[in-house]
C-alpha cells in the first residue's frame, strides 16, 4: 500500500536509504557516504514523499517526487527484487505524471532498473548536486 509520508516516519525512512545505498552505492566514500545520509532530512523537506508499507504495515521503501522528477526512490536492502520498486515507480509515473528521474552513474543496478521501464538517457552532467564527483544521467521517459 502507498500512502503520503510524515516527519514522524523520516527514522525508518533513513534507515531504508541507508540500508539501499550500502547495498547499491559501493562508489561512495565512507565520508560521502555520511555526508548525504546527514543532508538526507533536508532533501525530505523539498520533496513529495510516499512510503510503501507491506500486508503488515511495515514501511519497505519510499519515493520522493517534485513536479515531473523522480527526486528519490529507495527500497529496503532486505526487500530489494520483490516488485516493491516497480510499484513505487508505476505511482511514480501514472499517479503522479512522474518523467524525469537522475541516477548515479555508477549506480548500474538504478539504471538497468529504469532503462527496463523504459526511461532513457538525455545528459549526463560530470558532478552531482553536491558537487560531488559522482557523475549523474538524467533519464526521461517517454
Amino acid at each position: 500500500m502507498i500512502s503520503s509520508a510524515g516527519k514522524k516516519d523520516y527514522p525508518v525512512l533513513i534507515d531504508i536509504w541507508e540500508s539501499a545505498v550500502k547495498a547499491t552505492h559501493d562508489f561512495l566514500s565512507d565520508e560521502d557516504f555520511e555526508f548525504y545520509k546527514s543532508h538526507i532530512p533536508i532533501y525530505f523537506e523539498h520533496v513529495s514523499l510516499y512510503v510503501y508499507k507491506n500486508d503488515k504495515g511495515v514501511i519497505k521503501a519510499f519515493l520522493g517526487t517534485s513536479d515531473d522528477n523522480i527526486e528519490m526512490l529507495f527500497v529496503d536492502n532486505e526487500s530489494r527484487g520483490t516488485g516493491i520498486g516497480k510499484v513505487l515507480l508505476d505511482y511514480a509515473v501514472n499517479k503522479l505524471n512522474a518523467r524525469k528521474v537522475d541516477v548515479n552513474e555508477q549506480n548500474t543496478q538504478a539504471l538497468n532498473f529504469y532503462y527496463h521501464f523504459g526511461f532513457k538517457e538525455v545528459s549526463r552532467d560530470e558532478y552531482d548536486g553536491e558537487g560531488k564527483g559522482y557523475p549523474i544521467l538524467h533519464l526521461e521517459k517517454s
